[in-house]
């Protein structure tokens, strides 16, 4: 077998075996582009598994079927126009000129019974000029992509170039003498190996080359992508986002970011606009609702809403990812293509790693911007405890004074009635006074709280005692039952501002006439506390929210009941720094119990 048989066999090998990949792919997926692409191999296999049969067999086949070869190889750069057409929009003159030239051929072929050189030209020349025509269509559609979407194109034309220079060739090498028709024929061997290696790489790429291609661009993404989290804004994010996965696939990108608060998806257009889709509609949205990949061949027939939408903007066909870190949906990966075959099914899979890979990014950007307002926070709430402790201390001392000397006043006016005072007025300042001089308290013990400084040394405490001293200082209504001495260890101060402020606080928001029930006991190793009262209660959804700082029940009027909500937020921070427990239960309009749960500690119990 000499080199110029070998290279033949070769190249009608290679044609065979693209013919055999692209059947397959059609009968899985068998889309228009597919079935061209079917066709146009099946001539090419069907001329060369005959020519070989005929050679092998010696056997010279009727006079119609070599016509119907010939004509079948005159159709070959019809069916490669409409390859092209499934790749970019040819123009129908261009078509409609094709078509005719085929059809003449066609009829000619048929009718005279040997090809003359005229018509042989004519046929070398029509196959030459659609070729090269097409060949230089799919170099401009190249140049108009990026990424493995290029390079299979950019295969494809040279295919296509190649093809045609080895016909016009094999026709002009007819009316060579012979040394130069041999050269030609050599050449056009090597043409046709090369154009049937192309066309390989084009129509039939295999997975690994496809990965070879997107290698380049995927690392780059990959590779930035640990710094994309820290980009100065979410938008800056989502246009890295589309430049990486459209240089990975060769197709556009866009990136749809959901938006919990008005439940939809939202895109942002080149021109700083933003386009908002709802889960379920259109392709994007029922991606996302379902939470599956979808790739639509025909977008104007699967959603025909937007079918002009997809006209203007040359969308032929939609690949889409939803982008979801475990559970949390953040997202869709939206890759749009002018013609159906840039997408294979490889470029699923891409798209399903691009959009997990985008998924980590964004969430990555979620954490870090929610640690950022989490230390704006902690810089805003320490600013304001120093601000707030600066200024009651501040505040204390001018306090103290105006509060002595008022109670000086009162007690002067008091002893001699014949000064010129207003005894009434006097008592209203001392009272307002040592309300401010309270608030201020609170505000210096909610700081000490902040920093866990608010309970100092612990001794052992009667509690049943302390609770019933002071119930009887602050309120001769109040009902108090202590059953039994209970002794814990405790700071005595901050336990008898506990129970001061609880029962402050069950008589601010109950009727004056009305009782408060207190009760001090000891049950399973703890001692127990609990706050009574007949007043306005507090709504369930607030039982737990009351024990915040600046926390006031919804039911509260301001204007009515005063306060900064401070009291029972340091009751709590008095009871957890003591390791106990306090908690809440009411019902609106039928009063409040409040139960406080104390370690006994150190302390004993005396009998």
């Amino acid at each position: 077998m000499t080199a110029t048989e070998l290279l033949s066999l070769l190249t009608q090998a290679i044609f065979v075996a693209v013919f055999v990949l692209v059947l397959v792919r059609t009968i899985g997926q068998p889309t228009p582009a597919h079935l061209d692409m079917t066709v146009f191999f099946g001539i090419a296999a069907i001329i060369i598994v005959e020519s070989r049969a005929s050679r092998l067999l010696g056997l010279t086949p009727p006079e119609w079927v070599t016509d119907l070869l010939i004509v079948g190889l005159v159709a070959l750069p019809y069916v490669l126009l409409r390859l092209l057409d499934h790749f970019t929009r040819v123009p129908t003159i261009a078509t409609r000129a094709s078509e005719a030239g085929l059809a003449a051929l066609a009829v000619a072929v048929v009718v005279v019974p040997a090809l003359p050189g005229p018509l042989l030209l004519a046929v070398v020349g029509y196959f030459g000029i659609v070729a090269l025509y097409c060949g230089g269509m799919f170099v401009r559609t190249a140049r108009r992509t990026q990424g493995v979407t290029r390079r299979r194109l950019e295969a494809v034309s040279l295919g296509t170039i190649l093809i045609g220079v080895d016909l016009v060739g094999a026709g002009i090498a007819g009316f060579l003498p012979e040394p130069d028709r041999s050269i030609v024929s050599a050449a056009g061997q090597v043409l046709g190996l090369a154009s049937a290696i192309a066309f390989y790489v084009g129509f039939a790429p295999p997975t690994v080359l496809r990965r070879a291609w997107q290698e380049p661009e995927l690392r780059a993404f990959l590779a930035r992508a640990a710094q994309l989290p820290r980009l100065g804004t979410t938008l800056e994010i989502v246009r890295e986002l589309e430049h990486g996965a459209a240089g990975s696939t060769g197709s556009s990108a866009r990136v749809g970011l959901w938006q919990s608060d008005e439940g939809v998806l939202r895109f942002w257009n080149d021109d700083g606009s933003t386009s908002d889709v709802r889960p379920g509609q259109h392709i994007s949205g029922r991606a996302f609702e379902l939470q599956r990949t979808m790739l639509s061949v025909d977008p104007a027939r699967d959603n025909p809403a937007a079918a002009e939408q997809y006209r203007t903007g040359h969308v032929g066909a939609m690949l889409v990812a939803p982008i979801t870190a475990g559970e949390k949906r953040l997202g869709t990966l939206v890759l749009t293509a002018e013609r159906p075959p840039l997408f294979a099914v490889s470029d699923i899979e891409l798209a399903r790693l691009i959009a997990d890979q985008a998924a980590v990014i964004l969430e990555s950007r979620a954490l870090i911007d929610h640690a950022a307002r989490v230390r704006a926070q902690e810089v805003a709430t320490r600013m304001k405890e120093d601000f707030l402790s600066a200024a009651a201390h501040d505040l204390k001392t001018p306090l103290t004074t105006v509060v002595a000397q008022a109670e000086f006043l009162e007690r002067r006016a008091a002893r001699d009635p014949a000064a010129p005072a207003d005894v009434s007025g006097l008592r209203r300042i001392v009272r307002e006074a040592k309300r401010l001089s309270a608030l201020v308290t609170d505000l210096l013990d909610a700081a000490r709280l902040e920093q866990g400084r608010l309970v100092g040394e612990r001794e052992p405490v009667d509690l049943g005692r302390l609770v019933a001293e002071t119930a009887r200082r602050l309120d001769a209504l109040c009902e108090v039952d202590v059953r039994g001495a209970v002794v814990g260890s405790y700071d005595a101060r901050r336990i008898e501002q506990l129970v001061q402020n609880l029962l402050e606080n069950a008589r601010k928001y109950s009727p004056s006439a009305t009782p408060i029930r207190v009760a001090v006991w000891q049950e399973d190793g703890e001692a127990r506390l609990t706050v009574e009262d007949e007043g306005i209660g507090i709504p369930a959804a607030d039982l737990q929210r009351v024990f915040d700082r600046f926390a006031r029940a919804s039911n509260v009027d301001d204007r009515r009941f005063h306060g900064m909500g401070l009291g029972l937020y340091i009751c709590r921070g008095i009871v957890e720094e003591h390791g106990g427990r306090i908690w809440a239960e009411s019902a609106v309009g039928a009063g409040t119990t409040f139960y406080v749960a104390l370690p006994l500690g150190d302390g004993r119990r005396l009998n």
